[in-house]
């Protein structure tokens, strides 16, 4: 049986998840900013509240989350440590031989870091190297990225065009034929031409 504090425990940690605080999921939403606050989930009168069906099917559909996704964060305790995903440094990010058709590690030469457990998201992970996405993101930082991941307006995204050219951008439009973005730092927009992308993985994480 589900409680209360395994729900509320749910919304807060795919809040996490997308890099959100409870009020920005609640805002991406499309709910008031204070619908996800701790105040509210316990009524004056020490009653329990709990997020309608509504509120919930809202969230998934803002974040592009399954229910399986979300029912993976009900279970009690802490997420799980110890498991690990690959790991590739930001250059080699460029090279095919890396990858497999559907954007994921491929072949013996990528390295592993622990990471909390994701599920069953397909994630890999990509150490940034030099200034160019400062201050966004460092030299030294590891974005964790999905390629199976649902995409929307306003996320973060690693690109890799034809040529084996990296960037980090984010989405402003996705059409069948173009990916329309803008750079993460300086706000630059292009139009790339979607039969020129090799992949598009959405950015989960950012670990500094």
């Amino acid at each position: 049986m589900l409680t209360h504090g395994q729900i509320w425990m749910a919304i807060d940690r795919l809040a996490e998840r997308y890099g959100l605080t409870a009020s920005g999921l609640a805002r991406r939403a499309g709910l008031d900013a204070t619908s996800f606050n701790r105040s509210k989930r316990v009524s004056p009168d020490g009653r329990e509240r709990w997020p309608s069906t509504e509120s919930i099917a809202k969230v998934l559909n803002a974040t592009g989350a399954g229910l399986d996704e979300f029912t993976s964060l009900i279970e009690p305790g802490e997420p799980k440590s110890g498991a690990t995903v690959p790991i590739v440094g930001w250059r080699d990010a460029g090279a095919p031989p890396l990858f497999a058709q559907d954007g994921m590690p491929s072949g013996a030469r990528w390295d592993e870091i622990e990471f909390p457990d994701v599920g069953s998201e397909r994630v890999f992970a990509v150490e940034v190297a030099g200034g160019a996405h400062e201050p966004v993101y460092r030299d030294g930082d590891v974005l964790i990225v999905s390629p199976s991941a649902g995409l929307r307006k306003g996320d973060r995204v690693l690109v890799r065009d034809a040529q084996g050219k990296v960037s980090a951008r984010e989405l402003v439009r996705r059409t069948v034929r173009t990916l329309e973005v803008k750079h993460v730092c300086d706000g630059g927009e292009a139009s790339l031409p979607v039969a020129e992308l090799e992949y598009v993985a959405r950015i989960m994480w950012c670990k500094q």
